[in-house]
């Protein structure tokens, strides 16, 4: 079986955003861990519309949608780092979301979250009641980081590197059991009541109506 892809998507992109920093050290910390190739998704990248596509079959998705749906329909887990704003994640993080159907479908789903005192705990509950709608898996794991200004140095290092492994190693314990798992239901076992197919990265050409 190939090495399953491990997408780190960073939900902010205020300027001076935050979610870099700790994108970066969770996708060091996958490497180092070793089960996964990783994919590090900025969506600042993508200019990507509020507003949704049609219900037109044959309309062309925009150029951003397609770019970003390769990249999501190539992995086989997903870490999205949220901040919290007024108690929930951005809208530039549930406008990726909402793009997108079959491409976070029958995958793991875990979080990094930062924020005040609490680590911006409020976003990954309000994330974890979207995921089971494509569905997809979320974990029992997670990374809060509470006052985060204080977890990182200025050059992006955190200050306690073996407290923070700790989490780290949880949650890409718990993706790397998930991932192959999911990945083998994706491509062996129809998913009951499932009318759509779930998007392999070499099909992904346009948003199906579904999706809409």
């Amino acid at each position: 079986m190939n090495t399953p892809t491990l997408a780190i998507v960073v939900g902010s992109i205020r300027p001076d955003r935050f979610g870099p920093t700790p994108a970066r050290w969770f996708a060091a910390e996958a490497e180092r861990h070793g089960t996964f190739k990783v994919d590090l998704i900025d969506l600042a990248d993508y200019d990507l519309p509020m507003e949704l596509g049609g219900n037109d079959p044959d309309g062309e998705p925009p150029t951003a949608v397609t770019a970003l749906g390769k990249r999501l329909a190539a992995a086989d887990a997903f870490v999205l780092v949220t901040p919290v704003y007024n108690r929930s994640y951005s809208a530039a993080l549930k406008t990726a979301i909402d793009w997108f159907y079959g491409e976070w479908a029958l995958r793991p789903v875990s979080f990094i979250s930062y924020g005040g005192f609490t680590g911006g705990l409020t976003s990954i509950e309000h994330l974890r009641g979207i995921f089971p709608e494509f569905p997809a898996v979320t974990t029992k794991s997670f990374i809060a980081l509470a006052n985060f200004w204080k977890t990182f140095d200025h050059d992006g290092r955190p200050v306690d590197s073996a407290a923070l492994r700790t989490p780290a190693t949880e949650v890409l314990d718990e993706l790397s059991w998930w991932a192959p798992m999911l990945r083998d239901a994706r491509e062996n076992r129809p998913y009951p009541g499932m009318d759509f197919d779930v998007v392999p990265a070499e099909q992904h050409q346009e948003i199906p109506a579904w999706a809409t």
